[in-house]
């Protein structure tokens, strides 16, 4: 399918650009021509994701570094960009964290710094697009979720915990916009994803982690995000992202019982790879520069 044509660039926000779907949701939008303004925590990483927009052809970049936890530096980046550019017409709230352990034993810190990133901060970012879309009568927002938002899996009750309050958020922010027929508002949910959320993640564990099959690419996910933008198609409420998914949703609800005896051996099997990784905190707390890109490392 061809990209959406429009007379002139749009102006889109992503968040957790520095990396993985990000990363791959910017790059499709500088290769239709877009404006960006690219938010992460890691600013290193960040200019460079500019810098191969501004080769893709993208019509104008600006980095914005912040945390999204951050109200008010989230809504300087929203008023920046209205003031470069007159408006703002796409936000993708990408930008997130994960941690592996058992929730009794994640140690607290790590559980806050997750539900702050995950929820706190998207939704911060959420109402700042809705304000600013409100204001000008018409605007889009595509939030990354997960299929983790609609079935759970041992030891990552956070990240399980968070995805399912945002699906809640974003269908409670659809009912109450419907007000303003500019305004769309769309959730994607992958499911495994080839990203370094994986070794960036925080864990207890000491296993390496990974995708779990079947695994999606970051750009195949940024198609669906591109798709939820496109404002010359039908509007989508929410959007799967891997061929697996419906079957988990399925299974999850018709057969509890079975799902949660199977999830620890396949967990297992499939959410984790061989070696090991340090116990620690990850990027939860602060950024690693370092582990920024487009697909785990191997």
């Amino acid at each position: 399918m061809p990209p959406e044509q429009h007379a002139s660039p749009r102006v889109v926000w992503v968040t957790g650009a520095s990396s993985g779907i990000g990363m791959a949701t910017a790059h499709a939008c500088a290769r239709r021509g877009d404006r960006l303004v690219l938010s992460s925590r890691a600013q290193a990483p960040l200019e460079e994701v500019a810098r191969q927009c501004r080769a893709l052809g993208a019509a104008d970049v600006v980095v914005a570094p912040l945390d999204i936890a951050d109200d008010g530096a989230v809504r300087r980046a929203a008023a920046d960009a209205v003031r470069r550019w007159g408006r703002l017409d796409v936000v993708v709230q990408n930008a997130g964290v994960a941690a592996y352990g058992r929730v009794d034993e994640v140690p607290p810190e790590v559980l806050e710094g997750v539900l702050r990133t995950n929820v706190l901060g998207a939704a911060f970012v959420a109402a700042e697009a809705v304000r600013t879309f409100r204001a000008q009568g018409e605007g889009t927002l595509v939030v990354v979720g997960s299929v983790l938002g609609r079935v759970t899996v041992p030891w990552m009750g956070a990240y399980n915990a968070t995805k399912f309050a945002l699906r809640g958020l974003v269908r409670t922010m659809q009912q109450e916009n419907r007000d303003v027929p500019g305004i769309r508002i769309s959730l994607v949910a992958p499911g495994g994803v080839d990203t370094p959320i994986y070794d960036q993640s925080a864990t207890v564990l000491g296993r390496r982690n990974r995708p779990p099959y079947p695994v999606s690419s970051p750009e195949h996910v940024a198609e669906k995000v591109l798709r939820a933008a496109d404002r010359s198609a039908p509007a989508h409420r929410e959007l799967d992202a891997g061929w697996a998914n419906p079957a988990m949703k399925a299974a999850y609800a018709l057969a509890p019982g079975l799902f949660d005896l199977l999830s620890r051996p396949a967990m297992r099997a499939l959410g984790f790879a061989r070696g090991q990784r340090p116990v620690g905190p990850g990027n939860v707390l602060s950024p690693q520069p370092h582990e920024e890109g487009l697909r785990q490392r191997r």
